[in-house]
């Protein structure tokens, strides 16, 4: 492949889309990016879409790759660990690591998509165009059909090569399933619960409400509130509920007053602070949350599939925007080998990344569980604690599970999520013997740990679950 001969057609100008177009566009390539909304720079992003986002190590090490890393800064609000509100409104801090330069950061979704759009258009060989909705491709001609918003006017462009970033209802992805030319596995997995964004807004003279560097979580068993800051002293606030389950569900909160009263018992703390409750809830929509997983992701060397067309993922993690980003890095990588096609450059792309994006998305589910149900916990507290511990009195001999998946960007998802299960098993297990305790030496203490971890790793292996 001669970069600088080959035309590239991207599907969707998101996040992924238009640093993917980026990263070609500093390549060589020449580059045709379609979008089917407007142009967010122009437009305000609609309400009750995850207007702001957790990023981190795996989405910075793509910023770096692009050189944005201090305009991405900017953008940034660090998050230093989850701040725990419990029903009688009492709060305690659990920090994401115990090495004081890892944190999470707060950034907005359309700042950080409207940067990247930005920063590719400053290249000749990119051009973006709004309005336009992708109704179909033809994967085996290497063209796909548009249709114009604005006009009405249906057309079709082709290219050496289309990639689709258009998001967990990819166009591409169906063209790949209803064509039926090929084997194509696609699974589709809801969650019971579905969410809905509310606001807490700042003070009138512009301060936060909340503790502005944490990621506040308000845990209840079946469904949880967060909350999450925003430069202009906002959070946004989301609150995650079984549409049909439990008293309280997305279905039977029909009223302002069954709204309110749910609040009041639930979250009177953060009711407080949201005298907008009611106009949010009722004029956000509620959304579902799913994971998609799909195989293969590209058809021959003609079309690829990237981001959450390829691997959607709940948000309970935190990494779908950096599980995305991560992506353009390992395509950057295997573009690198110079492998002499398309093809071979798609195959050898997916062998190396959907492994990890298939533990990405098992983690997600998994820590939906831990946030709503077990951050308050007192074993989990407990096994915090010593994480957190064994992290500040050991940095480079211990890192937690969420270390592991969420700030050493060396290792795959993969490899941090077996490594990571078997050491929250280990804790627990020592724990519930009593065989550790948060006031022993820690030494001692991750000796025991470290050996207990590799005992099951090895358990693990030879019951072929590794």
């Amino acid at each position: 492949m001669k970069e600088k001969q080959q035309n590239v057609l991207i599907i969707g100008a998101g996040l992924c889309g238009s640093l993917l177009a980026l990263r070609l566009a500093q390549r060589g390539y020449n580059v045709t990016v379609f979008e089917k909304r407007p142009d967010l720079r122009k437009v305000n992003i609609s309400a009750g879409r995850s207007i702001n986002l957790a990023f981190s190590n795996r989405g910075n090490k793509a910023i770096k790759l692009v050189g944005l890393e201090e305009k991405v800064k900017q953008l940034c609000i660090p998050m230093h660990g989850r701040m725990i509100h419990d029903a009688q409104g009492n709060t305690f801090q659990s920090n994401y690591s115990g090495r004081t330069h890892e944190y999470i950061n707060s950034i907005s979704r359309g700042d950080l998509n409207a940067l990247l759009l930005n920063e590719a258009e400053k290249h000749k060989n990119v051009s973006i165009h709004f309005n336009k909705k992708c109704v179909s491709v033809n994967f085996e001609n290497t063209t796909a059909l548009f249709k114009d918003y604005k006009t009405k006017a249906e057309f079709i462009e082709d290219a050496d090569v289309i990639i689709g970033t258009d998001g967990a209802g990819s166009v591409l992805r169906k063209s790949y399933y209803l064509g039926k030319k090929f084997l194509f596995s696609f699974s589709q997995d809801y969650l019971t619960h579905g969410y809905k964004e509310l606001s807490i807004l700042p003070k009138v003279n512009g301060n936060y409400k909340l503790h502005k560097n944490a990621l506040h979580i308000w845990p209840r068993g079946s469904f949880m509130l967060i909350a999450l800051p925003n430069l202009d002293g906002s959070f946004t606030v989301t609150l995650f509920l079984s549409y049909s389950e439990g008293t309280y569900n997305f279905n039977n909160l029909n009223t302002d007053e069954k709204v309110l009263q749910f609040f009041k018992k639930q979250f009177p703390d953060a009711l407080a602070q949201m005298p907008n409750l009611l106009d949010d809830f009722n004029n956000n929509p509620t959304a579902a949350l799913g994971t998609i997983k799909c195989s293969p992701w590209h058809y021959k060397g003609n079309t690829l599939l990237m981001g959450d067309a390829a691997h959607a993922i709940v948000p309970f993690y935190g990494q779908g925007m950096n599980a995305s980003f991560e992506d353009v890095v390992v395509f950057d990588t295997i573009l690198n080998k110079n492998l002499g096609n398309w093809e071979a450059t798609f195959k050898a792309y997916e062998k190396a990344r959907k492994k990890d994006t298939d533990a990405i998305a098992d983690l997600a589910i998994d820590n939906f569980y831990e946030m709503r149900d077990h951050v308050a916990n007192p074993i989990f507290k407990d096994k915090r604690k010593i994480e957190m511990a064994l992290e500040k009195s050991f940095p480079k001999a211990y890192a937690s599970k969420y270390s592991l998946v969420t700030f050493n960007d060396t290792i795959g998802y993969n490899e941090a999520m077996k490594k990571g299960r078997a050491q929250d098993k280990a804790i627990l297990n020592l724990l519930s013997n009593k065989t550790i305790s948060p006031q022993d030496n820690l030494k001692s203490v991750l000796e025991k740990v470290e050996q207990e971890t590799q005992n099951i790793l090895n358990e693990d292996k030879i019951a072929g679950l590794t």
